[in-house]
């Protein structure tokens, strides 16, 4: 195999902030971030939709060179990674490899918290599912997690309304609907990959009731750490600064949003998905 870069993959906006942690921690690797943005957001889709499309992203980042590919997204980690990296990966693409971003998060909580009281704040689909609640309870049995959906703080969010009046008393609400199932909650996890973008204003209403961590620090850990293991992994990823981003949105949308999740400017690229690709 010749040497390419790290994919990252995300059904919408969100996983420009875990690229950008990729970005800050291996600072020597390049990157291709592709975002299913005219098809975002998956949450609410069946499994069979959700694994076609990650499935189809997969195909565009390999056949573009990637050895590995990142899924920056909680649903598709969520739902299609297990069933990828058992049947499909073998099947299609048996070089290569995919990870996702649920894991690589939950195993680390154990370090963080004293109480053993967890909270996890994340979108309707990832509550519904319970996958971080399962993930950490597997690795820690001993920590109780308790979840709070927030539907409105990813809308706002992508409304750039992320100092608005609004967003105040939602962040409001949920931290303290979070707060009311346990009072000694004592480390909070931002599951969704758009909250870092308000992550100052939830330290802020938290305040010392307990620890606020981004998932996308300790995946890019998680990473980094992977890599270090897996030297014949590392070996095969590109050290280049020059990253691209692709979209299978109107690419000036993409380039306005993308610039204002990760504050430069982007210049991403059209790209058509192959949805005969099974």
């Amino acid at each position: 195999m010749q040497k390419g870069p790290i994919g990252v993959f995300d059904s919408g906006f969100g996983g420009l902030t875990i690229l950008d942690a990729f970005i800050q921690e291996l600072p020597d690797k390049q990157f291709y971030y592709l975002g299913d943005n005219a098809r975002a957001p998956y949450g609410s889709r069946s499994f069979e939709v959700i694994h076609q499309y990650t499935l189809e992203a997969l195909n565009f980042l390999f056949t573009a060179g990637c050895p590995l590919v990142i899924l920056a997204c909680n649903t598709a980690s969520a739902k299609a990674l297990r069933t990828i990296q058992q049947r499909d990966i073998p099947k299609y693409w048996p070089k290569r490899n995919v990870l996702g971003v649920i894991r690589p998060t939950t195993e680390q909580i154990g370090l963080w918290t004293k109480t053993r009281r967890v909270g996890i704040l994340g979108t309707s689909g990832t509550v519904k599912s319970d996958s971080y609640k399962i993930e950490i309870e597997k690795f820690f049995p001993d920590i109780t997690v308790y979840q709070q959906a927030c539907p409105m703080l990813v809308p706002l969010i992508e409304n750039q309304e992320t100092h608005s009046k609004a967003m105040q008393l939602f962040i409001k609400q949920y931290t303290d609907a979070l707060f009311q199932f346990d009072a000694n909650i004592d480390t909070v996890v931002l599951a969704c990959t758009h909250y870092p973008l308000i992550e100052s204003q939830i330290i802020q209403q938290i305040g010392a009731r307990a620890r606020v961590i981004s998932q996308g620090i300790l995946v890019a850990k998680a990473l980094k750490a992977y890599l270090q293991r897996h030297l014949e992994t590392d070996a095969l990823c590109n050290k280049d600064l020059y990253h691209r981003y692709f979209t299978t949105e109107d690419k000036e949308l993409f380039n306005s949003m993308a610039s204002y999740f990760l504050n430069r400017k982007v210049q991403g690229e059209h790209v058509q998905l192959n949805s005969n690709f099974h």
